[in-house]
């Protein structure tokens, strides 16, 4: 694993905002959390600009329509034909202005695509045979990692970037009939995180519980994943994988209820699973010095007002993860 070089305690995002205007959410991100912003995408402006539109653009024999939905000509679609450019098109908007508005940037920045697993699990559901949907999906995503890496080459080619390859579908990886095989599942997001990791730190986000020790076997440099979804089941892996030098994006503010003022019950909530974690062998400097803070989850769920207010708190925490790390005599700068 390639090593991660990062200041301890960075707050960010995990991509998908409600604003309905590409340069007041470009705005939002950069002034929230400018240490290391998040590429947004805006699926109430433009339905296209949801993930599995995104992912499925310019796939030959698929149709994105206009509602975001897709229109598959079944017999078309096949893994050998190329994916065809699209980051000039509708669906990615939000990142093109956020890479505009970057233009020069030196600092670590993020963004996120969905993953080769999420997108085969939708091809399939729309009637492409399981083999021929994940061997598309495998290539289109490793299409789009190499040219979302260029791009960020061109606008910030002094910046390291963060790409997250985002994969609710690993949720569901080893429940029954799920159409695809646990080493080709991991074979397939292995190979997406690959792509990244030639020009970028290769971050993987999954929004719910999943089987964590198998998830961790495709290789993230830094895994994404919510507070109080089963880590502490499995203490044994995130001890490896932070001995290894992996690194946790803990999705520690929760965007599916309702928030107080303050960071405090947030805060308890976190130290209690590094306690735990602590508690069963994990290193608990390596929980600190290997930690980002973000949201749970996208946040085009919530309103503008309370999207900020879940930005606020996710900054509040980061910032409390500095101060632990302060006591414990680290270092903050990368």
């Amino acid at each position: 694993m390639r090593e991660v070089l990062l200041p301890i305690g960075l707050a960010s995002a995990v991509g998908s905002l409600p604003h309905d205007d590409v340069a007041d959410a470009v705005g939002f991100v950069l002034d929230r959390q400018p240490k290391l912003p998040a590429a947004p995408s805006l699926p109430r402006r433009s339905p296209v600009e949801g993930m599995i539109p995104q992912a499925a653009w310019g796939i030959a024999g698929v149709l994105v329509l206009p509602d975001g939905s897709l229109l598959v000509d079944e017999a078309a679609v096949d893994p050998e034909l190329p994916l065809q450019p699209g980051l000039d098109a509708e669906p990615f908007a939000g990142l093109r202005a956020f890479l505009a508005a970057i233009t020069g940037r030196v600092a670590p920045f993020k963004v996120q695509l969905t993953g080769p697993v999420t997108l085969g699990l939708a091809l399939h559901a729309v009637g492409v045979p399981a083999g021929r949907a994940f061997a598309v999906a495998g290539k289109a995503v490793g299409a789009r990692v190499h040219e979302l890496l260029q791009a960020a080459r061109q606008a910030a080619p002094g910046a390291t970037p963060l790409v997250f390859l985002d994969e609710p579908g690993l949720t569901a990886a080893l429940e029954p009939g799920f159409p695809l095989g646990v080493d080709d599942t991991l074979d397939l997001v292995s190979s997406a995180l690959a792509a990244v990791e030639g020009g970028a730190i290769a971050g993987l986000h999954c929004c719910g519980r999943a089987d964590w020790p198998v998830v961790l076997q495709a290789g993230p440099q830094m895994l994404s994943l919510p507070v109080d979804t089963g880590a502490t089941d499995h203490p044994g892996a995130f001890a490896d994988y932070l001995e290894r030098g992996g690194w946790i994006a803990w999705g520690a503010v929760p965007t599916d209820r309702p928030l107080g003022e303050t960071a405090e019950i947030l805060w308890r909530r976190l130290v209690g699973e590094w306690d735990a974690l602590a508690e069963s062998g994990c290193e608990p400097r390596r929980l600190v010095e290997q930690a980002l803070i973000t949201p749970a989850c996208g946040l085009v769920g919530l309103d503008i007002v309370q999207a900020g207010h879940v930005l606020d708190l996710t900054g509040h925490l980061a910032q409390r993860v500095e101060a632990r790390a302060l006591e414990l005599g680290l270092t903050l700068g990368a």
